[in-house]
Parts: structure tokens; sequence; C-alpha cells
């Protein structure tokens, strides 16, 4: 063993394999020490062992070819017998096996010589992803980017992004997730993003009046008409799932049900808004300096990501110092501190219909280290606790990023809540059913992979009837 921690390595024979290996001299041999014992224990002399090997006299010609050393001297005590081949190479598999249990009669220090590195695949924000298409929809406060991910004749989910982010930064990585890619070939994705906020755009004029958020929410309603979606699926994150809920409250037969993570439902705090206000002088005199892009990490990250997630971190880091404008940044975070209340509230009688507040379906998820925690809660006791649910994922800040499965285990539940039942790749329920189930008010139809065909009544519920699950797989999760 290496004598200390500063000096240098020795050699390994010399002290690993001192026990073990041997000389090629006779007298240390192991092996012929163990054959010299056996033959005194069975044999007086040397011409019995010609004997019993060959039977007589002339054994010692006969076997001059296989032996290499014979020796009948009187004064040796036992003959020693080293066979010509014992340094041969093996000739196959099963002597290599054999030989590699026996000791060998030498053992020699093995130089390292090449080291080859292996590293995972680096989680990248590129606009590669050759599943999805970007098209321009004009508005009367301009054009928005609609990214739209998978077969447009299924069910549509809309999606809106968080501050700093747009639909790369914020979906890309979740929605190309093995689970949900899986999800997905049952439904079409329109990923809106807020003007300004899509990678490699250029700086607003600065005439432009950047759009309030509930303006931003009828921006939707025009994306929906561009595209004939008679409804969606909303599926907002920060900023962007305020908008999906003002647009809900205004459409509410337009919306089927939402997934909403880290969402505000009251006015912008004292702290909130002086801290987006330097930000907001900062974007617009220096760019994007240090100060806003540790306020961006916080604000998606929160306390503790170095400690994490240090190749994340620092992704993002260099994501906002190269491919967000700055300018464009200042306006929609100006926007955003200048929200105002969605005025809805819990109905305490529940022999009353509540009307002022989200009458669709609602998952509330946040995690358990985001900044946002209370933000949600306060949405959560606002909401029908009939519809709504309220989640917080542990071990994670950003949980699109740091929590993918669970998120998407969730979702996945959550729609089959809703009647559609969807069918994955990897067993998560005791049954599953093969394709996609949209259950409605006046009819019901199958949406399979290959085409869209109707079925009758028994058909569906005989189908529904064999999902079945067993358990919750959603760990370390806290649902309300």
């Amino acid at each position: 063993m290496p004598a200390g921690l500063g000096t240098s390595y020795s050699s390994l024979s010399e002290d690993v394999y001192k026990s073990t290996t041997t000389s090629a001299a006779p007298d240390k041999f192991n092996v012929l020490d163990s054959m010299k014992k056996a033959f005194q224990q069975n044999f007086k002399g040397g011409s019995s062992i010609l004997n019993s090997i060959g039977g007589g006299p002339g054994a010692r010609a006969r076997h001059s070819n296989s032996l290499d050393t014979v020796s009948l001297h009187a004064d040796e005590p036992t003959p020693i017998i080293i066979g010509r081949d014992s340094r041969r190479m093996p000739s196959s598999a099963e002597e290599t096996a054999l030989l590699g249990t026996m000791p060998s009669d030498s053992m020699d220090d093995i130089e390292l010589k090449n080291i080859q590195l292996q590293f995972p695949t680096a989680r990248t924000l590129s606009r590669d992803d050759t599943n999805t298409t970007e098209e321009q929809v004009m508005t009367e406060k301009g054009s928005i980017l609609v990214a739209i991910q998978g077969d447009r004749r299924k069910p549509a989910i809309m999606s809106f992004h968080d501050i700093g982010l747009n639909y790369i930064a914020n979906f890309q990585a979740f929605f190309n997730y093995i689970d949900m890619r899986a999800l997905l070939e049952n439904f079409c994705v329109y990923h809106v993003n807020a003007p300004g906020q899509e990678e490699g755009a250029p700086a607003l004029p600065e005439d432009y009046i950047y759009p309030t958020m509930d303006e931003l929410a009828d921006m939707l309603n025009i994306v929906m008409a561009h595209y004939n979606l008679k409804s969606v699926i909303g599926f907002g994150v920060g900023a962007g799932a305020n908008i999906l809920a003002r647009f809900a409250l205004n459409y509410p037969n337009k919306v089927e049900c939402m997934c909403l993570i880290n969402c505000a439902s009251t006015q912008a705090g004292w702290i909130e808004w002086g801290y987006q206000k330097m930000n907001l002088r900062n974007l617009r005199a220096k760019g994007m300096t240090e100060g806003v892009r540790d306020y961006l990490m916080w604000h998606h990250f929160g306390k503790g990501t170095d400690e994490r997630n240090h190749d994340l971190v620092e992704v993002y880091k260099q994501y906002f110092e190269r491919h967000v404008q700055p300018v464009n940044l200042a306006l929609f975070i100006d926007s955003y501190i200048r929200r105002s209340d969605l005025s809805i509230s819990r109905e305490t009688d529940p022999g009353k219909k509540n009307d002022n507040t989200l009458r669709m379906s609602v998952m509330n998820i946040t995690g358990a280290f985001s900044p946002h925690i209370d933000d949600t809660v306060t949405l959560n006791g606002r909401l029908d606790p009939t519809n709504s649910t309220w989640m917080k994922i542990q071990d994670c800040g950003m949980v699109l990023e740091e929590q993918p499965g669970k998120v998407c285990e969730a979702f996945r539940l959550f729609l089959q809540g809703q009647g559609y039942a969807v069918a994955l790749g990897r067993k998560l329920s005791s049954a599953s059913v093969e394709g996609l189930y949209t259950i409605g008010k006046g009819k019901m139809a199958k949406t399979c992979r290959q085409a869209t065909t109707s079925v009758s009544l028994d058909g569906i519920d005989s189908a529904v009837a064999n999902i079945h699950i067993t358990e919750n797989p959603i760990s370390e999760a806290a649902v309300c």
C-alpha cells in the first residue's frame, strides 16, 4: 500500500501481491510443494514413479519427450516434474477459465495508459425540436408567436410561460419528457408566447404600449379563433397561469380544465413591487445585470438552487444572459406587477351556486422550495373545493424542470378525472385503455392513434370501466 498521501505510489508486486505471487524458481512454487508432499506420502523412491508412469525401466526413454526434467538422484528426496507445456498460452476459452483459477508463476504491474470519459446529454435551451411548428398570429396589439406541437386534430392544450422565459425555456423539456411524449400522442399543444418574449426577438419600439394582463388574456381568444378551437385545456406557469385564470373567468365555456403552477391571484405586494421596479430600471439602462439574473433565478427556483442542481442553474443563468431581450422583458414585468386582483372567492354555503370563482376543475401546483407557496395557498382558499386540488411537490422549486415525472403523472391522473382515459407505454395502473376516450354531454367519441371513429355507448362504458387506479403513484407529494 502507499506509504502516505504525500508520497509516490509503490510497486504493486512488492506489497499487494507478495503473499500470492511467487517466483518461477521450483523451490518456491506452491503447486510443486503440494506435489512434493503427495509424492512423499505415496512413493518411496524415484523408480516407483517411473514404474507408475511407464510401467518399467524404459519409462525414462519413453517419457523424455513429455518431461523436461526428471530428477532421480538419491540425494534428492522426491522428483520434481515440470511439464514442457506449462508456459504455453491457453488455446481455448475452457483452458483460459481453468488456468485463471490457478496461481501464475509471475504477475506484472498494470499500467494505466488511457481514460475515456462519458458524459450525459447536456441540458440545452435551443429551437431544435422538429416536432414543433412556429407561427405568427396577428392581434390588435401586434403579432405573437404560437408554437404548435402535436396533431391538430386532437384535443388542444394551451400553455403560457412565466416572466423571463418563453415556450422553449419553460415547456420544451417537460413536454419532451418520455412520459409526457406518450401523453401527447392524444393531444395537441399550442404554446403561446407573450409579445417580444420569443428567442431572438427584436426590441419593441419605444412607443409600443405593452398589453395589460387582461389584454393578454383576451389575445388567447384571438388565438383560439385563428385555429378554430372550441375549447382548450389550460397549462400555465407564474404570470402565464395568472393570464390563463383571467381568460377562464372571462370565457368559462372555452376552458375545460386548467393546470396552474405558482399562480398568484392577488395584486403584487410591496416587496415584489419594489424589487421588480429595481429590475425594470436595470433592464432598461444596463441590460441583464447580475442582480436581475439572481432575482429571476430566485423567482423560478427559490433558495439553495446551487446545492440542488448546479448544472441546471448554470444552463438558466447562461440563458438569461444570452437569449433574453432586456427591453422586452422589462415591459412584460411591468405589466405583471401592475396586475389586478382576480376578485374570486369561495362560497361558504354549499347550497348556493358560486359564480364568483373558477367553474372548471383546477390543479394548483407548487414546489416545496418555491417562493410562491403562499400565493398558491391563497388561490386554493378562493377556489371551489369540489373541483380544485392543491399539490406541493417535494425537493424542487421549478417543478417542470426538477420533478417532471411527478408533474406528468399528476397531470395524467387529472385528465383522467376529466374524462380522458389515456394509455401510456409504462404500467401506471392495474389496467389501461388503448386510445383516448373523450366523454361529452351529447356524444362520446373514441380518438385512436390512427383515426377518429364513433363507437357505441356500451363500448365506451366497458372500456372506461377497465381503468382502475390501485394506488397514488405520486410519491412525496402533498395533495389537498
